[in-house]
């Protein structure tokens, strides 16, 4: 079991139903009273909501999982996306500030436009392609002037669980209904199993130093066509799939979608790994995902 350590024995956590949310719950450290809140619980986009469920659970520390991840859908309803994104990251941050305690807050690498060669540095300039990376990034940037020093802006990517809707079960699902499939394969990123990234979490919990914007996803990068293919390749091994079908890999421009995406937007996880312990390649962890029964 994760240790919080660090004094940390109440914390309030937003977007409880999320693969993220979900995924804390689970390893929550034994000593750590945890306070999980899903939106028809408390609305981040609510300032009296959150306000009141700091007010009556007096955290130690508050860890933001909530937000709006509907990329596409999030070009129309952007307002809806900014309140969430932007404003619920105010609200977490007035509430931390409220209360002198702690946020850890959970971003993205849609953040950036992926144009860049070499992995994205926790420091490098964003620049979103879109509503979803806009609003992401107007979160991060409140969260600092409201909080400065005593927030961790964790950026990851890619994120699937048993829990939830992914691109891991999505794929699973139309490799059995399907003859063949063609997948994405110049878009590249690292895929990031929510459970590791629920353990690095609480790692941080304990780490009051480990602040500003950091990165964390799982060692290694894919296209999602290389994950595609991987996740057919272990599915088949572990008898979760009972036959092979064609993966052709096609290109973004043959799979139009209202929102842009990044076409490399690797985040360079130094920084975390050396504070809070590498994570594996993200083909064990896709592994180990696909044997875990606690599923929903």
């Amino acid at each position: 079991m994760t240790t919080a350590g660090s004094g940390i024995k109440r914390v309030l956590l937003f977007g409880a139903n999320g693969q993220l949310g979900w995924e804390l719950q689970r390893h929550r450290p034994e000593a750590v009273e945890l306070c999980a809140l899903s939106r028809t619980q408390a609305d981040i986009a609510i300032q009296e909501q959150v306000e009141q469920a700091a007010e009556n659970f007096q955290p130690d520390l508050i860890i933001n999982a909530a937000a709006y991840t509907a990329v596409d859908l999030a070009e129309s309803e952007s307002e809806t996306a900014y309140a969430i994104n932007r404003d619920g990251a105010v609200h977490c941050a007035e509430a931390a500030r409220k209360h002198s305690v702690r946020l850890i807050h959970i971003s993205t690498d849609f953040v950036f436009d992926g144009s860049q060669a070499t992995p994205y540095q926790p420091d490098s300039i964003r620049h979103p392609l879109g509503v979803y990376g806009a609003s992401k990034a107007a979160g991060e940037i409140e969260i600092v002037r409201i909080l400065g020093s005593n927030a961790l802006i964790l950026r990851t990517a890619w994120v699937y669980s048993t829990h939830g809707k992914n691109f891991v079960k999505t794929m699973l699902r139309l490799m059995s209904e399907r003859d063949s499939l063609g997948v994405v394969g110049d878009q590249i990123g690292s895929p990031t199993w929510a459970a590791g990234l629920a353990a690095a979490i609480w790692r941080a919990c304990a780490q009051p130093e480990f602040n500003g914007i950091q990165h964390w996803t799982d060692a290694g990068v894919a296209s999602w066509y290389d994950f595609a293919v991987a996740i057919q390749e272990e599915a088949l091994a572990l008898g979760l799939l009972q036959r092979s079908i064609p993966i052709g890999m096609i290109p973004a421009s043959a799979y139009p979608t209202p929102a842009r995406r990044p076409a490399c937007a690797v985040l360079d996880k130094s920084i975390s790994y050396a504070a809070l312990g590498a994570a594996p390649h993200w083909r064990q962890a896709l592994r180990q995902m696909l044997t875990d029964n606690d599923s929903d």
